[in-house]
């Protein structure tokens, strides 16, 4: 043998001792996705929403009455003709639209809370990010099939059956964007 195939060796035996011990216990080709209670998986929240309406109506009636006398005969000829003419037109027209829009992206870890009868995954996890005393909560619950996992054990949001999905936030521009109480009591008479 020669001193590079020796040295060869030596490095592959010290890789795979090495790589051994940090090594998850359990097989090297095993699958790592959530399967049981308290797994935790990653999921990717990728939601937009878009609704709009639109509604047009327009109503028209018309009526019209009219009757017409040349005057009278015989004797009566020389009084004037009478006659009746009338007319009602009525209409509407109205139109209304409505639209909004929305989006979230976001990733946030969730833990097994069950596994149910047939296999799936009830869910439920949630995230706190404060920055300068501004807080943003992220809570999620929902049920996912073990097929919708990925080798990676992500799931995309789209694929969480029953989502419940709630983004709030806490602080001063939460409560600067909050009407005051004087406007929110004239919005609750009004």
């Amino acid at each position: 043998m020669n001193k590079n195939m020796i040295s060869w060796i030596i490095t592959s035996v010290i890789t795979i001792i090495y790589t051994a011990s940090a090594a998850p216990v359990g097989n090297l080709y095993s699958d790592h996705r959530a399967v049981r209670n308290d797994d935790i998986l990653t999921v990717l929240i990728v939601e937009s929403a878009k609704a709009g309406s639109e509604s047009n109506t327009k109503t028209s009636k018309q009526n019209s009455v009219s009757a017409s006398a040349d005057g009278g005969s015989g004797a009566l000829k020389f009084l004037p003709s009478f006659g009746v003419n009338g007319s009602n037109k009525v209409g509407f027209d109205g139109a209304g639209g409505t639209s909004r829009e929305g989006s979230l992206v976001a990733t946030i870890s969730a833990r097994v809370i069950k596994v149910l009868d047939n296999g799936n995954l009830a869910i439920e996890g949630s995230k706190v990010v404060e920055i300068n005393q501004e807080k943003e909560i992220i809570k999620l619950s929902g049920i996912v099939r073990p097929q919708d996992i990925m080798t990676n054990n992500i799931v995309y949001s789209s694929s969480i059956a029953d989502a419940q999905i709630t983004y709030t936030g806490k602080g001063s521009v939460n409560s600067g964007q909050r009407p005051g109480v004087l406007a929110r009591f004239l919005n609750w008479i009004f």
